[in-house]
């Protein structure tokens, strides 16, 4: 199936070029990643997250295609000679925001041309402003119709040619329209932006707006003032903006900001006032609404649906649907006239067919994306009921609203809460729970980055999630009346602020992520067309040599012109994009077969290049609900642990030393959490859930607070001073007695129920969450902490840790559980009010330790077997978790991530924190702390002070010695990313193995700094806290039970990684397959070139009927089936290469044209000299169709046709074998025994419509030999001489790049002194790791002495892995 152009601009103005597409592979839409821009403020320090914009001097940074040098490697490392060239000529570079800051800073200022980082997409985005020149604007439209809308389509296909033509460069402030080119981030490697890969162009608007300008652009924005510029353009010294000058790219508003002097993306907008709570609650004025709804537009997504005949005019105007119209007049006019009249129904009905199937989606489209519904909002000091198409940023609706069901736009909530499903978004399938904003979060909010960072999104609600339930918040104080002094109560509402509407918002987000997906396939497809123009060359040669004979021959010069034409139609095939998609289709289908399913069909091909796969720990290497062990507590009187209590009722009947510890625990564990009751059932985190399962407590929620059941809410209120919105949770334990006032009057009982007041909730950053507990009939209140055991030691008071805490830790931990550390202080002076105002450094502080909580770490069923099989594929595993180090190591060694015997090295601060650049880290032995690595070049130290007791036993052999990994905690992956030396932090990126105690930002910045290296990386993770992750992954693939999510490209239903392998499989198949048809294709092409040249000889060619069996009963079904053979079941460790120009490919294709050509020129030289052969008689004027050349030719090929798919349709290791794809084989057996008894034995009536002559059945033998016999040799040379000859080629080209390089000085022992200024001189990050940009692809790796460079072809990773492996 085509890649087929859906979503165009049309402007009225000649430079409309189609920027708008939507690509479909069998029906399935691509995605990428939702859009954010990046700008930088001229003169002063930026943040990562604000819009930097800058601007460039109009020359250009020189085009640079980044081909891969793939020539000049060795054979045995041709299987990542391509990852670049697979998804695009991505350069070496560091990812990080410092890397972006860097970058941005060295722009100069131009009027004419600005850029805009798009950051997660990592394109760059290049703005430059153009005036028409009317006198040239009218030359071009006269010339598109003296040449009958050829120079139309030429500027259709090239608009740089024609803007270059009929415009001139100017100022943004005066440009009428802007070109857009986009890049790859910091590279000028450009990228498609429409289906033809070339710019876009857009018109420039004008309205009328006369508001401020701070209501159009964020602080920051107006911030970037350029001081040339002139204050009387387009505002005044008011700061009002009379005219908006805008443009619209990808449904993403760019506003021309006259302070800056450039177009800004007003998706990023945050009003100054949304400073406290009480501002956002006022709502918006009627005024404020007009002026917002003219900056941002009507909260809809709706997506353009074009009519019929635009789509028609956008598919015809495709250059192959021109170059085939071409083709049929060309053919009408050399009397083809059957051959023409069937590829004229057969493109008709293409084109139907494409048409139908594009209305179809784009209508599914727009009724997926659009939605609308009633909503009650906040307006002028009045509750209205609107349509949610009005809303715009500022507005305040009600969530608690009972019609209200999807959130129409993002908010954040102010008051009340939700539980909201965001599965549409994370992949996360369990429901999330939303708490009204703070001050210090609104202060924090940033609207311009990519991800919302966790803190934020506990109280941001995102478009398109479905509410699970909203309650309001607090009783609000009564209200006067308007007009007199009596009030009203106001009724409970839970509220929420709009913060970003239509595209802007989350929802919009992603479906511009599969309207638009990032191009990643391009320098497959440029390579293609390469090698389409080679072919068009060759046919051009060939046509020069038979103009000779033509000319001697007399051929009219008419006729010379149509067959020289007729030669280009013929090597230039107009099937071939749609053929190399149909191995990508075919394997999404069986993708989904297996509930994997696909919404970004380019990312297919990547998967088969992945060699660096990461995997989240926690629900995806092990199960999602961790079982309770047991629980531990300190004992007071021994000041150790005590014993394990591995049910709750041992943890009650604790001795008396345990008692006091063992209650509070008992208590911690059932407040401290984040479970909710929903319709009673309860959800939440599955490690909250099995924890509160363990207490076998009893949890209640109220709309207005806790009730406990048979109590009135009016005596409810009584009795604990009117805390309806206040305490929202309730826990009891299993057959307490409800709440009785008569009861606690007369003092005849008593009962235990604990109130959750407040909430702190669990931070990455912290780890650790909190909560303050309030049980009636207390003075004071309690709180309650549990998290991370590292983390609780730095806020308990140290007498209460137990004396082996530690070791008890580190026993735990290397037994591959997971543990939990509580702690409690209770504070008498607490109250209600206090408790709101608290802050979360004050209640955590100075607490308690209570004791350990114990999970067990059960690993999934598949999880060890698939560790397996992608190491025995030579696929690189790393988890990458946010759990204890040990822990993590003892998970790893279990399911075979890292082999047991292997020594791992994990890192600790021996002074400093990971904030401070003179910290000083050790890289110590999990088995033996004596045991440790160079702090530089990160091997194990192999010398020991003489006087040292017990100095350990070091391997004899060395090979042993440098069979270790690392495992990094999260804290020591700061320090090395923001201080080390490049050299040392390459060196821990290839060694380790372990990312643990990771943030989600962390996981985000570890996958970007694998892919900097070199690697092709997957991610698979659950989603909840791996989006980051999950989106920069080459690969990112989510367990969820979410049919499609934005968190990734793919989505399996099926909660293993088993996926990961079907992935991978399906990849690597994809891209044997498009390989396969693609020179399949090209060889075609040739063969038929060939055949009519030797025809041409006398001014021959082939006949109407048989181009026609050639290309439809030959070719066509070949070209589907071809691509249906499925995966090979076993992962071979080497990967299919990805690269078109590869030394493999390229003499394969050579040898098989040399081949064909060969046999062809003997079947044409032997008929010839046959007794029986009979030279043609040329007519002047006349096609001259029949001839023994002819017929033998034409026999031949057809057997050529077939025995080239046969030898092209690759098996193991990649494909199952071809006899495993059932249609092809039957095809192909029928089409050989068609053309066999074509040759031998055929029908009076086939030899009239296919134009033969009567040749001796000898002959007949004699051709059938020769396809034999050119089958037999194909098949050998393709696995045996061609590779032999590639490699030949390599070790050549290897030997030559050595002698023009240094030679390769590795590391030797001793070169740790080299290095001894390093560890003790601070130097700045920028200056110890520089950029390493495209023109540093030849990677230049650091050796110890400061004079002696290693110089290493390709990869990062290689060389530093080849640096490891020195001695």
């Amino acid at each position: 199936m085509r890649n087929t152009p859906l979503h165009d601009n049309l402007p009225s103005n000649p430079l409309s070029s189609n920027a708008r597409a939507i690509d479909l592979v069998g029906g399935h839409p691509q995605s990428s990643s939702s859009i954010a821009s990046l700008g930088a403020r001229r003169g002063s320090s930026t943040h990562s997250t604000q819009e930097r914009l800058y601007r460039l001097d109009q020359g250009r940074h020189g085009e640079n295609d980044y081909e891969d040098d793939n020539e000049e490697e060795d054979d045995e490392e041709e299987d990542d000679e391509d990852d670049e060239a697979l998804s695009e000529a991505r350069p070496v570079l560091a990812k990080s925001v410092a890397s972006k800051r860097l970058m941005l800073s060295h722009g100069h200022r131009s009027r004419f041309q600005q850029q805009v980082l798009l950051e997660e997409e990592d394109i760059t985005l290049t703005f430059t402003g153009y005036q028409y020149l009317k006198s040239w604007q009218y030359l071009y439209y006269a010339a598109c119709v003296l040449t009958g809308g050829i120079i139309f389509l030429l500027g259709r296909w090239m608009p740089q040619r024609l803007i270059a033509w009929i415009a001139t460069p100017c100022e943004m402030s005066s440009a009428e329209a802007i070109v857009i080119e986009a890049s790859m981030q910091f590279s000028p490697a450009k990228l498609p932006n429409n289906e033809w890969g070339q710019m876009s162009i857009e018109p420039i608007f004008t309205k009328y707006y006369g508001g401020p300008m701070d209501s159009v652009f964020s602080p920051e924005q107006l911030h970037c003032t350029d001081t040339d510029t002139d204050t009387d353009k387009g505002f005044d010294e008011t700061g009002i903006l009379y005219d908006m000058r805008y443009f619209d790219y990808q449904y993403i508003r760019f506003i021309f900001n006259p302070l800056g002097q450039a177009f800004m993306q007003n998706s990023h907008w945050k009003d100054s006032a949304w400073t406290n709570i009480a501002n956002c609650e006022r709502g918006l004025a009627r005024e404020q609404h007009q002026e917002r709804m003219m900056v941002f537009g009507q909260n809809m997504i709706d997506v353009e649906e074009k009519t019929v005949g635009q789509l028609l005019v956008q598919e015809v105007l495709h250059p192959f649907y021109i170059f085939q119209v071409f083709s049929m007049a060309l053919w009408f006019a050399d009397d083809y006239i059957y051959y023409a009249a069937c590829i004229f129904v057969i493109s008709t009905v293409s084109v139907i067919t494409e048409l139908i199937e594009t209305k179809k989606t784009m209508r599914r489209m727009r009724a997926m994306s659009r939605f609308s519904c009633n909503t009650k909002v906040f307006r002028s000091g009045i509750w209205r009921n609107l349509d949610s198409e009005e809303l715009v940023p500022g507005d305040v609706f009600e969530v608690t609203d009972s019609d209200l069901t999807i959130f129409p736009c993002d908010a954040v909530l102010l008051s009340g809460d939700c539980i909201v499903n965001e599965s549409m978004l994370t992949g996360e399938s369990v429901p999330v729970s939303k708490v009204p904003v703070t001050e210090m979060a609104l202060h924090q909010l940033d609207l311009s980055i990519a991800n919302i960072p966790g803190d934020i999104a506990r109280h941001f609600l995102f478009s398109g999630t479905k509410i699970v339930r909203a309650r309001p918040g607090t009783t609000k104080p009564p209200k006067k009346q308007p007009g007199n002094g009596s009030t009203a109560p106001q009724p409970q509402r839970g509220l929420a602020m709009v913060v970003r509407t239509g595209f802007n918002s989350t929802k919009g987000s992603l479906i511009r992520s599969m309207l638009f997906p990032k191009p990643k396939d391009f320098q497959f497809y440029r390579d293609s067309f390469r090698f389409i123009g080679i072919l068009a060359c060759i046919a051009f040669a060939g046509f020069l040599v038979s103009t000779v004979n033509f000319i001697r021959m007399g051929v009219p010069v008419r006729l010379m012109v149509i067959k020289a034409l007729d030669l280009i139609t013929i090597v230039v095939p107009p099937a071939l994009p749609a053929t190399m998609s149909i191995g990508t289709s075919f394997a999404i289908a069986r993708l989904k077969r297996s509930n994997i399913f696909c919404i970004s069909p380019t990312r297919v091909n990547i998967g088969g290049k992945i060699n660096c796969m990461c995997f989240d720990k926690t629900g995806t290497l092990t199960e999602d609900g961790l079982d309770v062990l047991g629980v531990q507590c300190g004992d007071t009187e021994t000041g150790k642990f005590g014993e394990l209590f591995s049910r709750v009722s041992l943890l009650q009947s604790a001795p008396e030393s345990l008692r006091e510890r063992s209650t509070a625990l008992l208590y911690a564990m059932a407040t401290c959490h984040s479970v909710k009751s929903l319709n009673g059932d309860l959800i939440g985190d599955p490690l909250d859930l099995k924890m509160f399962d363990f207490t076998q407590w009893v949890l209640e929620e109220g709309g207005m607070g806790a009730r406990t059941s048979g109590v009135s809410e009016t005596v409810h209120n009584r009795s604990k001073g009117n805390l309806g919105g206040i305490v929202s949770t309730v826990v009891r334990p299993p057959g307490g007695k409800l709440f009785n006032l008569d009861d606690i009057i007369d003092g005849k009982d008593s009962f235990l129920e604990l109130g959750i007041i407040r909430c702190f909730e669990f931070v990455s950053s912290l780890r650790r969450m909190s909560v303050i507990v309030k049980r009636l009939n207390s003075p004071g209140m309690d709180v309650y902490v549990k998290g991370a055991p590292e983390a609780m030691i730095d806020i308990c008071r140290k007498e209460s840790l137990p004396h082996d805490y530690l070791e008890r830790l580190s026993y735990y931990t290397h037994h591959g559980y997971r543990v939990i550390a509580c702690a409690t202080k209770f504070v008498p002076t607490l109250n209600f009010l206090r408790a709101q105002r608290v802050k979360r450094e004050q209640v955590e502080s100075e607490l308690t330790f209570l004791g350990f909580i114990v999970f067990e770490n059960k690993l999934k069923p598949t999880t060890a077997s698939v560790v397996a099989t992608l190491s025995n594929a030579h696929i690189r595993q790393v988890m990458c978790t946010g759990d204890n180090v040990l822990t993590a190591i003892s998970v790893s060694k279990e399911c075979g991530l890292i082999n047991a015997a292997r020594d791992v090295y994990t890192p600790r601060f021996l002074s400093g924190d990971c904030k401070s650049e003179s910290s000083k880290l050790v890289w110590e032995n999990v088995n033996d702390e004596r045991i440790t690595l160079d702090p530089i070049l990160l091997k194990p130290v192999a010398t020991w002070p003489e006087h040292a007791p017990n100095a350990p036993e070091f391997p004899r052999y060395s090979h042993l010695a440098n069979d270790y990994v690392l495992a990094v905690t999260g804290d020591c992956f700061r320090w090395m990313v923001d201080f080390a030396p490049t050299s040392t932090l390459n060196r821990m990126l290839v060694k380790g193995q372990i990312f643990a105690r990771m943030s989600p930002d962390e996981k985000h910045e570890l996958v970007e700094l694998l892919q900097g290296i070199g690697y092709c990386v997957g991610f698979c993770g659950d989603g909840a806290n791996d989006c980051g992750a999950l989106k920069a992954a080459d690969v990112g693939i989510s367990l969820s039970e979410a049919e499609a999510s934005v968190a990734a490209p793919f989505t399996s239903r099926t909660n293993d990684i088993g996926c990961v392998v079907s992935v991978i499989k399906e990849g690597r198949a994809a891209l044997v397959t498009s390989f396969s048809c693609f020179k399949f294709m090209a060889l075609y092409s040739i063969i038929q070139f060939t055949t009519v040249s030797f025809l041409y000889a006398f001014a021959s060619n082939l006949g109407d009927f048989q181009f026609l069996y050639i290309d439809l009963a030959l070719i066509l079904p070949i070209a589907v089936f071809m691509g249906r053979t499925e995966a090979f079941p076993v992962l071979n460790p080497k990967r299919p290469t990805a690269n078109l120009v590869s030394k493999k490919v390229l003499t394969s294709l050579i040898g098989h044209i040399l081949i064909q050509f060969t046999f062809q020129g003997i079947v044409f030289t032997t008929v010839r000299r046959q007794e029986w052969y009979k030279p043609p008689v040329y007519h002047r004027g006349e096609k001259n169709i029949e001839g023994f050349e002819n017929t033998a030719m034409f026999l031949l090929s057809c057997f050529q046709y077939l025995l080239v798919a046969v030898v092209f349709s690759v098996g193991p290791p990649y494909r199952k074998p071809m006899a495993s794809n059932r249609p092809f084989v039957f095809i192909t057996v029928g089409l050989v025994i068609l053309s066999a008894l074509m040759v031998l034995i055929p029908p009076q009536w086939v030899v009239q419509v296919m134009q033969l002559l009567a040749i001796p059945f000898s002959f007949k033998l004699f051709i059938l030999f020769m396809a034999g016999v050119h089958l037999c040799v194909a098949m050998f040379a393709e696995r045996h001489v061609f590779p032999l000859f590639a490699g030949w080629i390599g070790s050549w080209m290897g030997r030559t790049r050595n002698e023009d390089t240094s030679p390769k000085r590795p590391y030797v022992e001793g070169a740790r002194s080299d290095f001894a200024g390093l560890a003790s001189t601070p130097s700045s990050p920028e200056s110890r790791r520089p950029l390493i940009g495209p023109e540093e692809f030849d990677v230049v790796v650091s050796a110890p002495d400061p004079g002696r460079q290693t110089r290493v072809s390709g990869k990062i990773y290689k060389a530093v892995e080849e640096e490891m492996r020195a001695t």
